[in-house]
């Protein structure tokens, strides 16, 4: 009984600190807004917003209410972090390979990547590509077109857009395919271990994620068509694209940075991860035949990543939070649109902080739930 009464009391004395802490700046704010005459509430949400954004995923304008500016910023976020993590890992992938490469000019040139864009402040980063490199740019008049249909502007990328027909054909086909590729791999699995026989999952993979799309357009009824973007004049010396997809230079900067800035922390991440496997592994691998691909494929990339995934998962959370930067340069993220003109708008500022930061809080909590269980999934499983 008292052993427990010892593990039991500082846990309660600590939850009771923190209680009390809370509540007295809790008492303390509460009594500081009845004395300046400040209400507290969310119903401003439901308000309209009266101002507009420049990039939106969704429908919105100023005759919507806040929490649909809320959902704008928001989305931006989102778009911008996944757009990035998922650019950060690829050349963060690569570079951490090269900067293990025999080749001396590779190898020296992954280094001074790392060592460039690790050693520049982000926000200087972000700059640089707004302000120097996408305001050099031509105007959307004297643009020329790559590849035929896109437009690289100081106004923005303008690229084609899809335009689907029975999309939702499309959609099923691209489940089953994946529904599929499970039940595959999880019988190549199965048969792996109990006869020794390998199944060629990642061919079989390749063929279904093309044969179930095709398909649906052979006998679906699913066409696809482009609309390609048109330049259009709008005053005497103002010119638009009009059609397609339009992504703004505030976008593309903040992408770029996040991206080329935290692929260099990501890439020291995989050269760590790969120099933690045994020389012997490898030599082992070698030894029996194996190419060096083949080395990195099937040896030491499964067991670098159980290295990897921990210090990448705070990258990608020092990214998503750094997408908060977008402020700098106009990009409407959620700081932008909801912590910064709807706060000033309202004056709401205990209200739409708390969200902001609850928000951050959630998106970060939500990231790291899905790679502490891929790493779970990846680790050795003892017997």
């Amino acid at each position: 009984m008292n052993f427990k009464l010892k593990d039991i009391v500082p846990q309660l004395i600590t939850v009771l600190a923190v209680v009390l802490v809370f509540s007295f700046f809790t008492y303390n704010a509460q009594i500081n807004m009845e004395n300046r005459g400040i209400d507290f509430g969310y119903g401003f949400l439901s308000q309209e917003s009266s101002f507009d954004v420049q990039f939106s995923l969704i429908e919105y304008d100023g005759s919507h209410s806040y929490f649909r500016a809320y959902l704008v910023g928001l989305l931006n976020t989102i778009l911008v972090s996944v757009i990035g993590i998922i650019i950060a890992t690829i050349l963060g992938v690569i570079v951490g390979i090269a900067r293990l490469s025999p080749n001396y000019l590779i190898n020296k040139f992954a280094a001074f990547y790392v060592e460039f864009f690790r050693n520049i402040p982000l926000l200087l980063q972000i700059f640089f590509w707004y302000f120097a490199a996408l305001r050099a740019l031509p105007l959307p008049q004297d643009a020329e077109a790559m590849f035929g249909v896109f437009f690289l502007t100081i106004k923005g990328l303008y690229v084609p857009a899809f335009i689907w027909q029975n999309f939702n054909i499309f959609f099923y086909s691209i489940t089953a395919a994946i529904i599929s590729i499970i039940v595959i791999r999880a019988h190549a699995k199965r048969v792996q271990e109990n006869q020794g026989k390998q199944i060629p999952v990642f061919l079989i993979s390749i063929g279904l994620i093309f044969i179930f799309p095709l398909l649906s357009f052979l006998i679906g009824g699913v066409k696809l068509s482009f609309e390609v973007p048109v330049l259009k004049q709008l005053a005497t010396t103002s010119f638009i694209y009009e059609g397609g997809v339009s992504l703004p230079p505030e976008l593309i900067a903040l992408t770029l940075s996040l991206s080329l800035y935290t692929a260099t922390f990501i890439a020291e991440c995989v050269r760590a991860g790969i120099q933690g496997v045994g020389k012997g592994q490898k030599e082992a691998a070698a030894s029996i035949g194996l190419t060096p691909n083949q080395v990195l494929k099937l040896v030491i990339m499964p067991q670098a990543l159980r290295i990897i995934i921990p210090p990448t998962t705070n990258q990608y959370l020092n990214l998503t939070k750094n997408s908060s930067l977008a402020a700098a340069i106009a990009y409407p993220d959620l700081v932008l649109v909801f912590a910064g003109t709807a706060l000033m708008q309202t004056g709401k500022a205990i209200e739409i902080v708390s969200i902001t930061m609850f928000t951050y809080l959630t998106l970060s909590i939500s990231i790291s739930i899905l790679m502490n269980w891929y790493n779970k999934k990846i680790a050795i499983q003892e017997k």
